[in-house]
């Protein structure tokens, strides 16, 4: 029991390093994270009370600003503080790679497009009986699009790679938001201090590790 609980620990510290050192140069990309972490943990509250809403906080606002922040603005050229390369990266990548991210924001962009055109989903829910109703299926849609992105590359990994490394990268994702509000917390004050790239000093500090690569 306890190597198996030793190996998990120390597979999720290995995924945020990871997540971290290879996704996270840019102080923009930082701060959209730290914001990202905030309104993810208001979603979280937000689901016992309403989970429409929660899903509409998670995905226009943390997802939203968390994305944005991979796609805009992290660089994507050669990684010199880890000497990898980005097509590297996204190959061995455990998480969401770029290509894996379009399609799940493909999806989310199309729920609302599909829920207006049939609200009943085929006959699979009530339909809304005013635009209010319409907006709360669209946001219990975008939750079950959340958690059916979970399980769904929970369930690959454990195929693909293994059980333990499956279940340390759902953990991973289901706690960012505690684990990235602390890491990147800093990171808007350094922003206005000019810095647009962190030096990753604590990297670069660090011996080599394998190149397990994670992210969300």
């Amino acid at each position: 029991m306890r190597p198996t609980l030793g190996r998990f620990l120390d597979t999720l510290a290995l995924l945020r390093w990871d997540d971290h050192r290879y996704y996270h140069h840019s102080r923009i990309n930082q701060s959209l994270h730290f914001v990202s972490a905030l309104s993810f943990l208001a979603a979280y509250g937000m689901l016992f009370i309403d989970p429409a809403w929660a899903a509409w906080i998670a995905w226009t606002v943390s997802m939203t600003t968390r994305q944005a922040g991979h796609f805009f603005f992290e660089p994507r050229g050669y990684d010199h503080v880890n000497q990898a390369t980005d097509a590297h990266k996204e190959e061995i990548k455990v998480g969401y790679n770029i290509r894996r991210k379009v399609v799940l924001m493909a999806i989310w962009v199309a729920a609302p497009l599909a829920l207006w055109l049939s609200p009943t989903l085929g006959g699979t829910i009530a339909p809304a009986t005013d635009f209010t109703g319409y907006l709360r299926d669209v946001g219990m849609a975008w939750l079950a699009l959340g958690v059916a992105g979970l399980v769904f590359r929970t369930l690959q990994l454990f195929f693909v790679r293994d059980p333990v490394t499956a279940l340390a990268w759902a953990t991973k994702i289901v706690t960012d938001p505690f684990h990235d509000a602390m890491l990147y917390r800093h990171a808007p004050l350094a922003l206005l201090k000019g810095e647009l790239i962190d030096p990753m000093e604590h990297v670069l500090e660090q011996r080599p590790r394998p190149r397990s690569a994670a992210g969300d």
